[in-house]
């Protein structure tokens, strides 16, 4: 009774949909697939009012939700990732070769601004290296931070800027598809080469160096190290390794016992604090140990009149703001969906490039550069047990302290404990463990990996990154332009139909060719596919041991061609006019809604007949098998 009603079940030829209709689905699924106002869409007018303002500024949706028992954990969140925010602050303006209080600032004012529109509940906002240095190299080509620091900063403001509108832009228009193209390899080989170049650099705080090189690419930072070996000073070097071994030590302990994750967290706050101690008592400028310098107190000032949009220096930050907004906004919806999925949760990736962009937008007015989620912050407000966005506001509320009372303190900073701090911080993102799984399980993304970690370590961090992307494309474009095609053959005892090179055990049948489309067919790849299919025959045809040697019937699952253009249509035309020429039937089997709409346009199911097109492989194979019954009996007669 289930056989005969799947019989009576045929291809729908319906009448085609209308082009608003399509536009619209195609829109629906290009830019709303997770169709967010789906929830409050058969709500009543004020209600979907105020969904769609929830929906809009996210804290609006758990702020009403609070209590004290949520702001207990994000109190002592916000505190921890505070004392995180301090030394991580200086350390990353020093990458960036700004002022030291620039990092400090940068820590107040936009997590404010991630707070209302931002999704994540664990993602804690802050600088990160390798944005920083990639900013440095890439203004520095332009302007120098020793002979014009003023511009170098006003132009630094202005990669905020420029970052700023980049993502809200993404955000907006819901277009997170282009950050899509930095692969997971392409990201893990960037990150490792930029911690080793940065790890690298911070010789010149380890050995107390004046003078270094403004290269980023490893000879150039060799080279220098050895160059300038006169100004080593052995004070420094010690001092560096002491504070190294300490920070190391923390992070295998919290390893060890995840528990005490709180030690880690501290102990780059407590490094800075004995290395203010030391440089103080000991006169440590006297001695190598340089230190950070003058930090003013006070808030941020307003620095929207400092952008440069100046024509002889625009190009600099834009390329900056737009290479690492893309970083950063990958990095940072990453990091929190991360977290996110540890607790069976979900953050909106588009409402999130909203979020840092608008945070660093207003970043750019308030002396702050650039700004995203770091993962070693992030990490640290998960475990600290931070239940909402409110620990950003807390550790925003001790920064602002911070700069109104305390930020002078800061100035005795050795700059060898930020040396120690980051070269600690950097080799936790050199993803030794993750290289090695890529090359088990697939040589091309451990290519893509390598080209990104070997670009930036001996080119630049921008080439590097470039290298890697353009090779992940043409991968992209080889899965275009060379489809997954395969014979099926029929599993014993069974309906089912599968690829006969992945289940030996499943035979062809006597007469007739299976063969399984699996992407769109356009022009891109329509000489290929028609080729394939031809070959398919022709190999089929010289096999005496094959079953299917005496084809009469070619059959095309289409099951998987999701899109098919003219050209393709064409090549389904060309290549039905071929194997007719042998003698031998095509027939279409499962087309979807969008391809068997293009066929009946274009006539092509007025030319193969609708009697050709079937809705299951199953289907097929018997009506093509009863036509071969039925030929000998005509002939006879």
């Amino acid at each position: 009774m289930e056989n005969s009603r799947e019989s009576e079940v045929t291809v729908n030829f319906s009448d085609r949909r209308n082009f608003a209709t399509v536009l619209r689905s195609d829109l629906k699924e290009t830019f709303f697939a997770d169709d967010p106002f789906q929830e409050f869409r058969n709500e009543p007018p004020k209600r979907r009012t105020i969904k769609i303002f929830q929906y809009c500024v996210p804290m609006l949706e758990w702020l009403p939700k609070y209590n004290f028992q949520f702001f207990r954990y994000d109190f002592l969140a916000g505190i921890t990732i505070a004392s995180l925010a301090i030394p991580q602050g200086i350390s990353y303006a020093k990458l960036a070769e700004i002022p030291p209080i620039i990092g400090l600032y940068s820590s107040f004012i936009p997590p404010f601004v991630y707070a209302v529109f931002g999704t994540s509940k664990y993602l804690a906002v802050g600088t990160i290296a390798a944005s920083s240095l990639l900013i440095a190299s890439t203004i520095k080509e332009k302007v120098s931070p020793d002979e014009d620091p003023t511009l170098y900063l006003n132009l630094v403001f202005t990669t905020a800027f420029c970052t700023g509108i980049l993502q809200t832009i993404l955000g907006v228009l819901r277009l997170g598809i282009f950050v899509d193209f930095l692969s997971h390899s392409t990201i893990t080989g960037f990150m490792g080469g930029t911690a080793t170049i940065i790890s690298l650099q911070q010789l010149k705080g380890f050995l107390g160096l004046k003078q270094f090189t403004t290269k980023t690419n490893v000879v150039s930072v060799l080279k220098a190290v050895f160059k300038f070996r006169h100004q080593w000073r052995w004070e420094s070097a010690l001092l560096g390794i002491i504070f190294f071994s300490f920070l190391l030590f923390t992070v295998q302990l919290r390893k060890k016992k995840p528990q005490l994750f709180w030690v880690s967290a501290v102990a780059p706050m407590v490094t800075v604090v004995i290395g203010c101690i030391i440089a103080y008592f000991a006169d440590g400028d006297k001695h190598g140990i340089h230190t950070v310098g003058p930090l003013k107190k006070g808030l941020n000032p307003i620095s929207i009149y400092n952008l440069n949009f100046n024509s002889a220096y625009i190009m600099a930050p834009i390329k900056a703001g737009l290479i690492t907004g893309i970083l950063a906004t990958t990095e940072g919806i990453a990091i929190g969906r991360s977290f996110a999925m540890k607790r069976n949760e979900q953050t909106d990736g588009n409402k999130e490039m909203i979020a840092f962009g608008l945070m660093n937008l207003v970043g750019s007015f308030t002396s702050c550069y650039l700004t995203t989620g770091p993962f070693s912050k992030t990490a640290v407000n998960f475990n600290a047990g931070a239940r909402t966005p409110m620990a950003n506001v807390v550790m925003a509320l001790c920064m602002m302290l911070i700069l109104l009372f305390l930020a002078p303190v800061f100035r005795y900073t050795p700059q060898v404990a930020l040396s120690a701090i980051i070269t600690v911080a950097m080799l936790g993102l050199i993803k030794y463990d993750e290289v090695y799984h890529l090359y088990k399980v697939d040589k091309f993304d451990f290519c893509i990996c390598m080209a990104a970690f070997l670009g930036v370590i001996f080119i630049t961090m921008d080439m590097g990154l470039m290298i890697s992307v353009c090779l992940s494309i043409v991968r992209a474009l080889l899965y275009v332009a060379r489809p997954a095609t395969c014979k099926l053959g029929n599993i014993p005892n069974s309906a089912l139909y599968r690829d006969v090179e992945q289940y030996p055990a499943a035979s062809g049948v006597p007469g007739i060719i299976v063969l399984q489309l699996g992407s769109p067919i356009y022009f891109a790849n329509c000489i290929y596919l028609k080729e394939r299919i031809m070959r398919w025959v022709r190999d089929e045809q010289g096999n005496p041991n094959s079953k299917t040697a005496d084809i009469e019937h070619v059959l095309l699952d289409l099951g998987g061609v999701t899109t098919i253009d003219m050209t393709g249509i064409e090549t389904l035309v060309e290549i039905r006019r071929n194997i007719l020429a042998k003698g031998i039937k095509m027939g279409i089997i499962n087309p979807r809604i969008n391809v068997l709409e293009k066929m009946m346009l274009s006539k092509f199911v007025d030319l193969i007949g609708k009697e050709s097109i079937f809705l299951s492989v199953e289907d097929a194979v018997k009506t093509c098998q009863f036509s071969l019954n039925q030929s000998p009996q005509k002939g006879d007669s």
